[in-house]
């Protein structure tokens, strides 16, 4: 079998399995629709497989196809990034970065360069997904996410420390009129908590203890968010306790509107990282984001040191 015939077909199969029909695809790739079913056909002949399910109107992935579109999709990334860190002009980075970070952090801390960046380099795009979900990144084909808290081990992936966040558990004084005193993290057992995503279980927040050490405080959880904006405006409310970053409570709790609840104890800072996948040639598109990122992190007042 030659090289290009072990290719044929996956430039049709993955515009296709993109547009949802053959006809979309073909007005892609400037191909008939005919010409399209017939080019993936003989992909799947030839690798044995059956990647689509087809009706009169649209088509569909198979669970072979679904496994066998993120293999292509990732090396037609790979070959596209390769080209572009070699092409003549590679330093006027080009396509679409993809990247994953925590909702709040984000807006406040990163999109704002992000828009200025965008502008200065107009081949530059971007397709940002803000969630307190930690993305597979390899899977999802995600090139670089910003992740706050300890990292898992993966050897997949590549880590650059950008910074920490220092934590403050606080609650609203109309909270706070009509509960029992906090006293001590175990106190929390008995208070309403409110959370963000569920990251283990049960769910627990971080402090220090008398000789210094780390410890973690199993929570009541009574109300549960999927962003930090939405867990500070319940707190705001007299909803519960919150533990979030200094740089997101610092002004209610200057403004009283929010009040420490257990200072003896809180101070704990979690680590800031940059984060992508592992590859020997990193496109100037992910390279300069990651610069981006870095360059904020050296920054006072930037969210990536705490307040």
């Amino acid at each position: 079998m030659s090289e290009g015939d072990r290719f044929s077909g996956i430039e049709a199969f993955v515009a296709s399995a993109a547009a949802g029909s053959f006809t979309a695809a073909a007005r892609t790739l400037g191909m008939t629709p005919s010409g399209v079913a017939k080019s993936v056909s003989r992909l799947e002949a030839r690798v044995g497989l059956k990647l689509l399910h087809r009706t009169t109107r649209q088509i569909s992935l198979t669970a072979e196809g679904e496994a066998y579109l993120r293999v292509c999709r990732q090396a037609i990334g790979e070959l596209d990034d390769v080209e572009a860190a070699l092409a003549p002009d590679a330093g006027d980075p080009r396509g679409r970065v993809r990247i994953t970070m925590p909702a709040a952090f984000g807006r406040r801390h990163v999109l704002p360069s992000l828009f200025e960046q965008v502008k200065r380099y107009h081949r530059l795009d971007l397709c940002v997904s803000l969630t307190e979900r930690t993305l597979d990144l390899v899977a999802e084909g995600q090139d670089l996410a910003v992740r706050i808290g300890e990292l898992d081990d993966d050897g997949d992936l590549i880590a650059r420390r950008l910074g920490t966040q220092r934590l403050v558990t606080c609650a609203a004084p109309a909270y706070l009129a009509h509960a029992a005193s906090i006293d001590r993290p175990a106190d929390l057992e008995h208070h309403d908590c409110i959370v963000g995503p569920p990251r283990e279980s049960p769910s627990s927040w971080i402090f220090r203890t008398p000789t210094g050490d780390v410890a973690r405080q199993v929570l009541h959880v009574r109300h549960q968010f999927n962003d930090g904006e939405s867990m500070l405006a319940a707190a705001l409310a007299g909803c519960g306790v919150i533990q979030m970053p200094s740089w997101l409570v610092g002004e209610h709790v200057q403004g009283e509107r929010l009040i420490p609840v257990l200072p003896d104890f809180d101070g704990c800072e979690l680590p800031i990282h940059a984060v992508w996948p592992k590859t020997s040639l990193l496109p100037p598109r992910v390279r300069v984001v990651i610069d981006l990122l870095a360059h904020l992190a050296s920054q006072r007042d930037s969210g990536f040191a705490p307040c």
